[in-house]
């Protein structure tokens, strides 16, 4: 345990701001666990490189199921270290199955910041498309390519350029539930980047292999 989480004190910390989601710096290295630490509830639990407990999502389920497909499909709020509401993740249901969409809105609220659409034909590796719906966002208007395999835990967020502005990958001898994710806080941040990877969770399952060897393989 000790490997996942060594220190889980919580801080108290100020309500939440735009300020807090578009971070500064180079870049932010965190450990994901995808699991809470509350007793009966799925979720994630995100530590930052020294340890330090950074995010939580915490879903209860309505059944008993172990898995968290029960409890797809709400609102999913992503939450600093102290509980306070940084992103709310939704599911948006499109009159004509296209495609999947997940919008990415700020704190609690009803303001929307990013938009994460699954790519039903990868092309050239390519599982989702993110586009920015605020101006707020440092980011370009053409928005970000993940590309890779969220099931094997070795994906990007790619600029136009190709340049990583995100990356997911494995953690060494911890299994799949705990990995890692570098993001480039100058372009990204951390807590959007857990929230583009929220969305990429739910559009593949938490990464079922068996989907996945359908539709993301590189």
């Amino acid at each position: 345990m000790a490997k996942v989480h060594p220190n889980v004190a919580v801080q108290e910390q100020p309500s939440p701001s735009s300020s807090t989601i578009i971070a500064s710096g180079e870049e932010e290295l965190l450990t994901v666990w995808r699991k809470s630490l509350l007793f009966n509830c799925h979720g994630f639990t995100v530590f930052d490189s020294k340890g330090n407990l950074a995010f939580r999502l915490d879903s209860y389920s309505s059944s008993s199921s172990s898995t968290w497909s029960s409890s797809r499909h709400a609102d999913l709020l992503l939450m600093d270290a102290a509980g306070n509401p940084l992103l709310t993740i939704r599911r948006k249901r499109m009159t004509i199955a296209l495609s999947d969409q997940w919008i990415i809105y700020h704190g609690d609220s009803s303001t929307p910041l990013l938009s994460v659409r699954r790519r039903r034909r990868a092309s050239k590796g390519a599982i989702a498309h993110v586009t920015p719906m605020s101006s707020s966002l440092a980011m370009p208007e053409e928005g970000y390519v993940v590309e890779g395999s969220y099931g094997r835990r070795s994906c990007a967020v790619r600029d136009a350029r190709g340049e990583a502005v995100a990356a997911v990958s494995r953690k060494d001898s911890v299994g799949d539930d705990v990995f890692r994710l570098v993001v480039k806080s100058q372009q990204l941040g951390a807590a959007l980047g857990m929230g583009i990877l929220i969305a990429i969770d739910e559009m593949f399952r938490g990464g079922n292999t068996s989907l996945l060897r359908r539709t993301c393989s590189a």
